[in-house]
């Protein structure tokens, strides 16, 4: 009885682990065949260059998010990271961090980001391949690496890293990441697998490192970029990540 209570436990931390590639790396059949079609060199790549966000200007808004946006983020936010997705077909996005104080919002550092590779769905399921356009609070970081030093409780976990069949420009996406608060439990691992509303809206969505190409769902950004946002984003200062092409944004 013994051995079987062993093995139900393995299937049970396997699934959860292919839940969790599904929906941020690449598809089940992608994981299945080991294709590595969600992660090849031309996934997500398009002729569009990366999103230019509006210049730096301090103002009681984000800059570039519009009134319908900026009504979501809590009155409580005082540090946003805000994604600015190039077309919302598109998988080139730009990164910026902003902090607020005395009622305004100061731009910080940026970086060069990717999002889900098909772009982009104001009402986002599993499978589409696309990011989420919404406002969503920031609570839980991990990934296969030790804490770097996160504000956010971390959760280090070999459990994180992709398969041995994804590319080798893949194999530290997970190095580090931040999970966004869409269809999650807050307070759990980024890799807690559990859907409140459900399978069908998708999730496991993160920000994480970036390998050049579009994602499932997730936005991608460099290793610097993570250790900043890691070391930065302060439960204190309740953070948010304000996401979606610069069109709904602006809207």
């Amino acid at each position: 009885m013994r051995e079987t209570a062993k093995k139900r436990t393995a299937v049970a931390a396997a699934a959860a682990a292919l839940l969790v590639l599904t929906a941020c790396g690449k598809s089940g059949s992608d994981a299945a065949d080991g294709s590595a079609a969600g992660h090849r060199a031309d996934a997500g790549r398009t002729d569009r260059p990366a999103a230019a966000p509006p210049p730096a200007v301090d103002s009681k808004t984000l800059t570039g998010v519009g009134a319908a946006m900026s009504g979501k983020v809590p009155a409580n936010a005082r540090q946003a990271v805000v994604v600015y997705g190039a077309d919302p077909a598109s998988a080139d996005a730009t990164v910026v961090f902003f902090t607020r104080s005395g009622g305004l919002w100061h731009r910080g550092p940026s970086w060069t980001a990717h999002n889900g590779d098909h772009g982009w769905a104001v009402q986002h399921h599993e499978g589409d391949r696309k990011s989420p356009v919404g406002v969503f609070t920031l609570h839980d970081a991990g990934g296969v690496r030790a804490d770097p030093g996160s504000q956010l409780p971390y959760h280090q976990s070999r459990s994180f890293a992709p398969p041995a069949t994804w590319a080798a420009d893949s194999q530290h996406v997970f190095d580090y990441v931040i999970a966004i608060d869409y269809n999650r439990v807050v307070g759990t691992s980024p890799n807690d697998p559990t859907r409140p509303q459900g399978e069908s809206k998708g999730g496991s969505i993160w920000l994480h490192m970036d390998d050049g190409k579009g994602s499932a769902a997730c936005v991608t950004l460099s290793e610097a970029g993570m250790r900043y946002l890691l070391r930065t984003l302060d439960p204190a200062a309740h953070p948010v990540v304000v996401m979606g092409d610069t069109a709904h944004l602006a809207g």
